[in-house]
């Protein structure tokens, strides 16, 4: 049985930031029987942690199998440091931005992360066990980071139920503006136009129905986290609101000219689009077993799991088996049946030869 394997069977875990996300870790995981020890800059807040189930105890273990940093982006390089150089587990964060952390802790037991989930409610009031059920958390391993640390962490995040993608931090930024950082940007303008027209706004207000409100929910979010997030991926959001205006003002034109079939074909893009986003696990889905030969060095498993995001297969499990002679290990992934032989193509380009069998069978 692999490190991941072994860790996810009732671990321990250490949070430090006992806001929303690291609220929900902790409830997430003491639910699925781990031992929680929480810290916060607050001591308000932690004791609300602990009263609310949070944590199973206040302060700090130095030998924690697991340590999320969950504070603000612009502290987790310290924390994650010192929690690296006081400890023997391995470190992970949730911050939004990954290059500048991934670049300031570069350390075989670190790999960074971030859950694409989140909730209107702030703080550990709205902290709840289900939070990363069937979402995503992206995992950005460093060239430092041991095939061991990132296979503990992704078993932690399987344990609260999210589906682990893997991908370098730069990439991880640019793709995050699109998807996160500019449509918040986005409902934070909408919002203002709406509350512009003072006169109007108690029409506005009633007119606002689900569509506005869905658009616009983000909006509620924390205006700190924002700052920092903007300070801190910059130049990809610029880029992404280049992207967005330019497409807004072909939009315009479009109107502008009362061009029905380039309009129709617009919208429709756009709804087939929205159609296909992800929605979750399919519960019938037809699973194999792909075992894949590596050196033991590090890397080998981040960069398959990367491999896999390329392709666009998602890897359900995944379990590391070391080899007797020292030198060499098996990795052991179960992917959907029916692109199995996808990534086996994408395995045997880059040079990994693998062999694959139906799961029950």
């Amino acid at each position: 049985m692999g490190l991941g394997a072994a860790v996810a069977e009732g671990g321990s875990v250490q949070i430090h930031g006992l806001g929303l996300i690291g609220g929900s870790i902790g409830l997430g995981l003491r639910a699925a029987g781990w031992w929680v020890t929480g810290t916060d800059i607050d001591e308000l807040r932690a004791r609300q942690a602990l009263r609310l189930g949070a944590v199973n105890e206040i302060g700090r273990n130095a030998h924690a199998d697991v340590t999320f940093v969950a504070t603000p982006a612009a502290a987790i390089p310290e924390l994650a440091r010192e929690a690296l150089e006081s400890g023997d587990g391995v470190v992970t964060d949730v911050g939004s931005v990954k290059a500048p952390i991934c670049e300031s802790v570069q350390h075989p037991r670190f790999v960074g992360g971030h859950p694409m989930a989140g909730s209107e409610q702030a703080g550990i009031a709205g902290a709840r066990p289900d939070m990363f059920g069937g979402a995503v958390w992206v995992l950005t391993p460093g060239p430092a980071t041991l095939d061991e640390t990132y296979a503990a962490v992704r078993a932690a995040v399987a344990e609260l139920g999210a589906e682990a993608v893997t991908m370098p931090p730069d990439r991880h930024d640019a793709l995050v503006s699109v998807v996160s950082h500019v449509p918040h940007l986005t409902a934070a303008v909408l919002m203002r136009l709406a509350d512009e027209r003072t006169a109007e706004r108690t029409v506005l207000q009633r007119l606002a129905a689900g569509g506005f409100r869905d658009m616009t929910r983000v909006a509620a979010g924390s205006s700190d986290i924002w700052l920092d997030i903007c300070a801190a991926n910059r130049l990809a959001i610029c880029a992404s609101l280049e992207r967005l205006i330019e497409a807004l003002e072909e939009m315009r034109d479009v109107v502008q000219r009362g061009d029905r079939e380039t309009l129709r074909a617009l919208l429709e893009r756009a709804r087939v689009a929205r159609l296909n986003l992800p929605s979750g696990i399919p519960s019938d889905v037809d699973l194999a077993v792909l075992r894949v030969p590596v050196k033991d060095r590090p890397g080998e498993v981040a960069r398959i799991a990367t491999l896999a995001t390329e392709v666009d297969v998602n890897i359900y499990d995944l379990e590391i088996a070391h080899s007797a002679e020292g030198d060499r290990g098996v990795l052991i992934m179960v992917v959907a049946a029916d692109l199995a032989e996808r990534l086996r193509a994408a395995l045997a380009a880059d040079g990994y030869q693998s062999t694959m069998r139906l799961l029950g069978i």
